[in-house]
Formats: C-alpha cells, sequence, structure tokens
C-alpha cells in the first residue's frame, strides 16, 4: 500500500492504542473497498439506531471527497461542462465510491416490515441490489441485531464480502462477517466511540489509495 496509507494506519494506532490490532483487518478492508471500486462495485451499509447514523456516515464519505479532493477526470470533466454548460460548475463534481445506505428509504424499509418479515428491512434490499463482488457493511454495537444479521447471511448467499462493526462480546453476526472490527468495548456508546475512527481511517485510507 501506498506510504499515505500506511501513515494513517499509524496515526489511528498512535491516537488509539485499543485499535492498533484491529490494524490488519483494517488494511484487509482497505484492499477488499478499492478491489470493490475497481470492479464497478456496490457498498451496502447498514444498522440500527445510532450505528444507522454511522452507515450512513461511512456511505456519505465514500460518496465524495473526504478529506482530499477527487477531481473528475479529463472526460469526466468535458462531459459535465459540455452538459451543464459551466464548466466552473461542471469542476465541483468529485469521484466516488459507489455506495449507498440502506437504512434511510423508509418506503422499501416499511413494505418489507410489513409484506414480507421486520428482520428482513437491510436483507432485501441487499438481494435486489447486491451482485458477487459487492461488499455489505453491517454495524451493531452488540453484534446480535437480526436484521443486521440477515443481511449479512443474504450477501453470503449471495456473492458478496462481508464486513462487520461489533463490541467485544461474542454476537451472533460475528460468524458471517468475513471481515470483523471487534472493538475493545461493551457499552453501547464507547463502542460507537470507538467505530468512528475505525471507519474513518477505512474511508481515508480507501481515498488515499484509489484517488491519492
Amino acid at each position: 500500500m501506498k506510504t499515505k496509507t500506511h501513515d494513517i494506519a499509524a496515526t489511528l494506532a498512535s491516537r488509539y492504542p485499543a485499535l492498533a490490532p484491529l490494524t490488519p483487518t483494517l488494511t484487509s478492508a482497505v484492499e477488499a473497498l478499492c478491489a470493490c471500486h475497481a470492479r464497478n462495485g456496490l457498498v451496502l451499509t447498514c444498522g440500527n439506531g445510532g450505528s444507522a447514523a454511522d452507515a450512513g456516515h461511512i456511505a456519505g464519505e465514500l460518496l465524495k471527497g473526504f478529506c482530499h479532493p477527487r477531481p473528475p477526470a479529463p472526460r469526466q470533466l468535458l462531459a459535465l461542462a459540455s452538459q451543464l454548460g459551466d464548466p466552473a460548475l461542471a469542476a465541483k463534481f468529485q469521484q466516488g465510491v459507489r455506495a449507498a445506505n440502506l437504512c434511510e428509504s423508509s418506503a422499501i424499509l416499511t413494505a418489507t416490515a410489513n409484506d414480507l418479515a421486520p428482520e428482513l428491512i437491510f436483507a432485501q434490499q441487499v438481494f435486489a441490489l447486491g451482485r458477487p463482488g459487492d461488499i455489505v457493511i453491517g454495524l451493531s454495537t452488540s453484534g446480535n441485531a437480526l436484521n443486521v444479521t440477515r443481511a449479512l447471511q443474504t450477501a453470503r448467499a449471495c456473492g458478496l464480502l462481508t464486513l462487520g462493526f461489533t463490541g467485544a462480546g461474542p454476537g451472533r453476526m460475528d460468524a458471517f462477517c468475513d471481515l470483523l472490527f471487534k472493538v475493545p468495548e461493551a457499552e453501547t456508546y464507547k463502542v460507537q466511540e470507538l467505530h468512528l475512527p475505525l471507519y474513518h481511517a477505512l474511508c481515508a485510507m480507501t481515498e488515499a489509495e484509489l484517488f491519492g
């Protein structure tokens, strides 16, 4: 990996020593995201409550510039400028990693809960949107969220890679994660406090690899 990427991982370990053992998992997750992007794949995120907000946060950091701008490629810039009629506005666009937060569409969430089963609110979207080689990122501070677990199980069945963020205790979703960030805290807010620097590092390192 690039020097910049290693620097981000080293800074994370220095600022949060408790997360240092997760550096190899972080490196593998960055490689997976980069490979997914190279295939024009899709990253799907999900969680409940504060973890739903974190799922949206991750998707947002991937979809546009996070730590650095990601200007359009020259051919993209020309096409945008031609259609918009404004080269300055066209230049404001930034390249992104294709990502979607499965927590945000009330229509499909409520339809699935009402017509199918509440535990399938994320899994149905994974089944409809996911393709082999895509990635599902599931967040659950306890590791026991049934709807997140169902999403990961469905991803496995459909050939997607699964990445989880949990707390220290054993959880039902653990067995369905190809890559698992299990942070050394158990209390919900403390787990979330450690998830944030981890996924910030994940997004920053991915950006450095792809657009740096």
